[in-house]
């Protein structure tokens, strides 16, 4: 799976078994990676003498709406393996006679359990009164023009930085590049780097773990000094 996804994959597997029994359907949705979540999934078939009028077939869409772009009929020992991200929309057709899979389930190394457990611990107990009253004027302009969702992670990306030590000048920075209200070009490395890392765990918290984004951080914080207080976020997600 490492070879055919060209993705860091860890060591970590998980293995589950699955029976469909007949007038069963699995609805159209999408699996996006969560944090924590994995990252691809592998699904081999074992259904012998399957004939089409069995049913129980994987089929892959666009979006909710449209109709599936891709099937894969659960012939013996047929696998399949995909991708999941917010968009990877798949379903499987009624099943007219049982059927048997078992999916193989790999995490992405930088979207481990362990990161997850981080993460949570990061802002545990979060209360956005602990960020310095120098934001206030700066979080009142984004909260009058931005959507709720928008400054809730903006909000986030600022107490990442206040909890990891930062002063009221770097949390201000994160709070303003992570709402768009302007680019962190800092000449300052380390600043540049935890207002980068703050925007992401934000987003691992809010929403799911975004494989192009992350490849955007990686690109960004490559080659850099691991500073001391960023250490064990970065380690988890910019592992080597």
């Amino acid at each position: 799976m490492r070879e055919i996804t060209g993705l860091p994959l860890t060591n970590r597997l998980l293995v589950t078994a699955q029976r469909m029994q007949p007038g069963q359907v699995i609805g159209i949705h999408s699996d996006r990676p969560l944090v924590g979540y994995e990252i691809a999934r592998l699904v081999v078939q074992l259904n012998k003498q399957w004939q089409p009028e069995h049913g129980g077939v994987l089929e892959l869409f666009a979006s909710p709406e449209s109709n599936a772009v891709f099937r894969v009929n659960p012939k013996y020992n047929k696998a399949f393996g995909f991708l999941l991200h917010a968009d990877s929309y798949h379903g499987v057709t009624e099943a007219i006679q049982p059927r048997q899979s078992v999916v193989f389930n790999f995490w992405h190394a930088a979207n481990t359990p362990e990161l997850a457990a981080h993460v949570q611990t990061l802002f545990a107990d979060m209360h956005f009164s602990e960020l310095p009253a120098a934001l206030n004027p700066v979080a009142s302009v984004a909260e009058a023009s931005l959507p709720e969702d928008a400054t809730f992670h903006t909000g986030l990306a600022a107490l990442a930085l206040h909890r990891w030590g930062y002063d009221e000048t770097t949390v201000i920075a994160g709070y303003q590049h992570s709402a768009g209200l302007s680019v962190c070009n800092t000449n300052d490395t380390e600043t540049y780097a935890a207002v980068q890392l703050a925007d992401w765990v934000a987003c691992l918290y809010r929403d799911s773990f975004d494989l192009v984004r992350w490849q955007i951080l990686q690109h960004e914080l490559k080659g850099m000094e691991m500073f001391t207080r960023l250490k064990p976020t970065w380690q988890l997600c910019l592992p080597e």
